[in-house]
């Protein structure tokens, strides 16, 4: 389960990296008032490439790490322990919430016109890139914090 776990942390690089460079294409296509383009197109389908496969090793790390066996003690017992809340009900659900947004903000993105692709862009991938900012076990986060690079000893 180690490696699903370093291939969970080296994919969140590519999501950010994907999410960070789609939010910046919208704010800039709208700034300029650029047309939608090619790689605009690249960095969302990217995107929401590698939040797919993110979902699925996480989803993957859930089970084969048992976690989902805490909740037999009942979800009162859960919601006091920190660290099993954030990883199992708060972690899980608002990526997956921002795993819906990038899903809707794709098809959302191909239908609009085209002067308005770049604020759908916006809008969308933005407000998921915040919920997987919020949702990282950042190493500063008490309790709950994880390294940045855990493949590094």
């Amino acid at each position: 389960m180690q490696a699903f776990n370093v291939v969970h942390s080296l994919i969140r690089w590519a999501v950010l990296i994907f999410g960070i460079l789609t939010v910046i294409n919208a704010i800039t296509g709208i700034k300029n008032k650029r047309a939608y383009s090619a790689s605009d197109n690249t960095y969302n389908l990217l995107f929401m490439v590698f939040c797919d496969i993110q979902l699925l090793i996480g989803l993957l790390l859930l089970y084969f790490n048992h976690w989902f066996d805490k909740l037999n003690g009942g979800i009162g017992e859960l919601m006091k322990n920190r660290y099993d809340r954030f990883f199992l009900i708060e972690h899980g659900l608002i990526m997956i919430i921002a795993w819906i947004l990038v899903h809707i903000g794709r098809v959302a993105v191909k239908k609009a016109a085209p002067e308005k692709k770049h604020k759908k862009m916006l809008i969308y991938f933005g407000i998921a890139l915040l919920l997987i900012l919020i949702s990282i076990p950042w190493p500063f986060r008490a309790e709950i914090g994880k390294s940045l690079f855990i493949w590094i000893k």
